[in-house]
């Protein structure tokens, strides 16, 4: 499948399977997201690779994280907001290298969705998470039990222009 086709045909998955993601495949995963770019190559990301089902199960409570605990792992990414110029981009940046992860993961065959759904003080407190990191999001993968359709979209002329908005 090429790049596009993965980017087009790419789905949130909720639903998992109970196989294991192997550690060759997670290190293929973890490195499509090292490699991404980042303002002036700071790097400000920190992945927590969370595959203890006792934590899995603790952050699975809220209305929209409950398939945590049935992941394969769960990833959550922290962007370090310790200086001026790190808050300014550490987000978008660690937000590139979660994005680069999902679709590695998916051109393997192995399904991910991106959760917002936490308390991030709680995370912060299980996960010991440094007060100057901002945990941006939690991500779920492990191998597709469901097939998703496409998502509507909105067509390309109401979110693209030319040369003015």
């Amino acid at each position: 499948m090429s790049v596009i086709e993965l980017l087009l045909n790419r789905r949130s998955i909720r639903k998992y399977r109970k196989d294991q993601i192997s550690q060759g495949d997670l290190q293929k995963i973890l490195e499509a997201g090292r490699c991404a770019p980042s303002a002036s190559n700071t790097q400000p990301s920190h992945f927590i690779v969370l595959t203890d089902q006792k934590i899995k199960e603790q952050l699975s409570h809220r209305q929209w994280s409950g398939f945590i605990k049935d992941s394969a792992i769960t990833i959550v990414g922290c962007a370090y907001e310790g200086t001026e110029y790190a808050r300014k981009w550490a987000r978008v940046d660690t937000a590139i290298a979660f994005q680069n992860m999902l679709i590695a993961a998916w051109g393997l065959g192995i399904g991910s969705c991106w959760i917002g759904d936490f308390d991030e003080t709680e995370v912060r407190n299980i996960l010991h998470v440094p007060s100057d990191w901002k945990i941006l999001a939690l991500m779920t993968f492990g191998y597709p039990d469901e097939t998703p359709a496409a998502p509507p979209k909105k067509p390309i002329t109401e979110i693209v222009t030319y040369n003015k908005f």
